[in-house]
């Protein structure tokens, strides 16, 4: 007796490996070469997207760029996201559960989860109108204001999805913000960047001479090849921004590639600092 019921179980387990069983080790196989295929071409297409790039930095990327390395990510994303439910839904089905019958309890489900699902959904809304509307993309510099902080969320994207946004700060440290609590976004590196340096001189100083100065710099800055590839056009002198009894600053701007404004800003100083110097001036930019 022993012996028939272990034959007819095995027979049984035989039966629906090569009918249901085989189905469904068949679908989660076809599932896992499916996310590995699209995680591939993924890594392919922003692999191409990178070298199309011809800089000497990943940092700085044409907006079109940014946009599509996003827009790969998020689209493999939501690819693999239908897969999977479709994939499970067919498994269940063959595993025996009915799911017209499984329709009640997922409203009663899905209702006591969607005050908790609230923010994600929020955040899904959020991500898809930040990546659609190209606020900013993969390798942008961002300063985030972010809901209940004080202090805005500051790096590099590092990856941009649906749900949330990452960043990696000056310190080397991984921020994660959820897209539905982004309050304003704040762009450094949009199309070009601005570097803005104040040079505090004298207020006895002879500001003609110190704007020729300024000026000389400037020329000489855009002559030079390794900071003339960083910059848009020749550093401009605006003239005092603030004066007081004993100082005044002297403004001055350049435009540059997005991202490189400090780099450019920390070149510029150095090159007035040594400039004024060689004028007998104290103050130091």
């Amino acid at each position: 007796m022993t012996d028939y019921l272990a034959a007819g179980t095995g027979s049984d387990l035989v039966n629906w490996l090569r009918s249901s069983g085989l189905e469904i080790v068949l679908l989660v196989i076809g599932a896992i070469l499916f996310a590995r295929l699209a995680t591939f071409v993924r890594d392919r297409i922003t692999r191409r997207i990178d070298n199309g790039f011809r800089s000497s930095d990943s940092l700085v990327r044409t907006e079109a760029a940014k946009h599509r390395h996003a827009l790969a990510q998020v689209i493999t994303w939501v690819l693999l996201t239908i897969v999977y439910f479709l994939v499970a839904l067919e498994v269940l089905k063959r595993l025996g559960f009915e799911l017209g019958g499984l329709v009640a309890p997922a409203a009663v489900l899905g209702a006591a989860l969607g005050f908790g699902a609230q923010r994600i959904v929020q955040d899904l809304l959020a991500g898809f109108f930040l990546i659609t509307e190209r606020q900013y993309g993969f390798g942008d510099v961002v300063s985030i204001a972010v809901t209940g902080q004080s202090e805005p969320a500051e790096g590099t994207v590092e990856d941009v999805n649906l749900r949330i946004t990452t960043l990696r700060n000056v310190d080397g440290s991984v921020i994660t913000v959820p897209n539905g609590q982004i309050v304003k976004v704040t762009n450094l590196s949009k199309d070009w960047a601005r570097a803005a340096i104040d040079i505090p001189v004298p207020a006895t100083a002879d500001i003609t001479r110190i704007n020729e100065i300024l000026h000389e710099v400037g020329e000489r800055a855009y002559q030079d090849g390794p900071l003339k590839s960083l910059l848009l056009d020749e550093p401009s002198v605006m003239g005092v921004e603030e004066l007081t009894v004993d100082q005044m600053n002297i403004r001055m701007v350049a435009r540059t590639l997005p991202g490189k404004q400090f780099d450019v800003g920390r070149e510029l100083r150095a090159r007035v600092a040594a400039a004024l110097r060689r004028e007998g001036l104290s103050e130091s930019a």
